[in-house]
This record gives C-alpha cells, structure tokens and sequence, in this order.
C-alpha cells in the first residue's frame, strides 16, 4: 500500500461505510465584495462519502446550487475530522431520476432520521449534489502525520511538491503501471532550476 493509498484507507475509516458525515461546504458568492474581490460562503451540511465523492441532497434553487452554477469549485471540511480539501461541485439533478436511483436509497439510509422531514422528493427541485474531490489534506495523530493528497492525479503530496504544482512550477507526468505504485513512476519536469524558493 503506497502512501495515497494509505491516505484513501484513513479517509474511508473516517467517512466511509453510508455514514452520514457533517461538513462545512464552502463556495464563491455571486456578488463581490466592495472592492471587487470574490467573497467565500460557507455553510453546514450532512453527506455521504463514497470513492473520492460526497454526496448531498438540496433544492436546486438554494443559493449554494446559484453558487455552484456560477462557479462549481468548492472547498469542504469534515466536522471534527481532521480532513479537508478542494472539489468540484455537479447537480445529478431530481433525487426520483432513475439514473439517480441506487444513490437515492444510500442517501435515504444515512439521512433516515430526518431525511423525508428536510426532502420533499415529489418537488423536481430536490436534486443531488456531488461533490467530487481534487485535493485534500487528512491529519493524524494532531499533526503527526499529514495527508497532501492529489485526488486527479491519484497521489500522494509532499509539501515541496504541492507548493511547487500551486505555483505551476512542476508539471507531473504519470506513466501507466500495473505493478507497481504510482509514487514509483512519477516523474518530476522542473519548470525552475533554483528549488530554493520552493
């Protein structure tokens, strides 16, 4: 098990398994700020996590899914559980799509407590959203050990490299494997040759 792999393995221990996990869900406001800049909003919402995606029932019309439509990237963090990232945000559309239909039941089992209290599944407006991870940081131990996960590029960070892809000054090349990890075929093309500022 490479160290992605590993980081994949703590994330499903935490989240996995149709529990129903509190986040904060960050998106861009419409409106900017007074001086133009774009303005975060967050708020608090119950998802199910499953394979590098949460899941969330909402209404269409709610100002994150405006949000969303406008700018679908996100940021979220898990309530008390030390992981947190960046994703992209997509509307699967009415709950009731047959397309949507072995979701709907996972949802409906996670949410059961409250879930046709908060949905009114008959309103074509009551819809899913996906949140599909790009990255993400898990922390163990308070520190002791930290998690700077590629979810695109199925890796794991080191803290050099992540700051180095942030400021496009490496590129990552993943070559097809089957044996052996990934981490074991990643190629680095430094785009600077001085790595001091990195």
């Amino acid at each position: 098990m490479n160290r992605y792999e590993e980081g994949l393995k703590i994330i499903e221990e935490r989240c996995g398994n149709g529990k129903d996990n509190f986040i904060s869900l960050a998106t861009i406001a419409m409106e900017p700020n007074g001086e133009g800049r774009p303005r975060p909003y967050v708020r608090e919402v119950d998802a199910i996590y499953e394979d590098g995606v949460f899941y969330i029932t909402t209404w269409a019309k709610s100002t994150k899914m405006q949000q969303i439509a406008k700018n679908n990237e996100v940021a979220f963090a898990l309530t008390n559980g030390w992981f947190s990232g960046n994703g992209i945000g997509e509307n699967l559309g009415w709950v009731l799509d047959p397309k949507n239909a072995e979701l709907r039941e996972k949802l409906r089992k996670a949410f059961s407590e409250w879930y046709d209290f908060a949905n009114n599944e008959q309103d074509e407006n009551c819809v899913i959203l996906a949140v599909r991870i790009t990255r993400a940081t898990v922390i163990v131990d308070h520190g002791a050990d930290r998690f700077n996960m590629d979810f695109i590029n199925k890796l794991k960070l080191n803290p050099w490299w992540e700051e180095g892809l942030r400021q496009g000054r490496i590129k990552l090349e993943e070559k097809e494997h089957k044996k052996k990890p990934v981490d074991y075929y990643l190629k680095l093309r430094l785009i600077k040759k001085n790595l001091k500022s990195l």
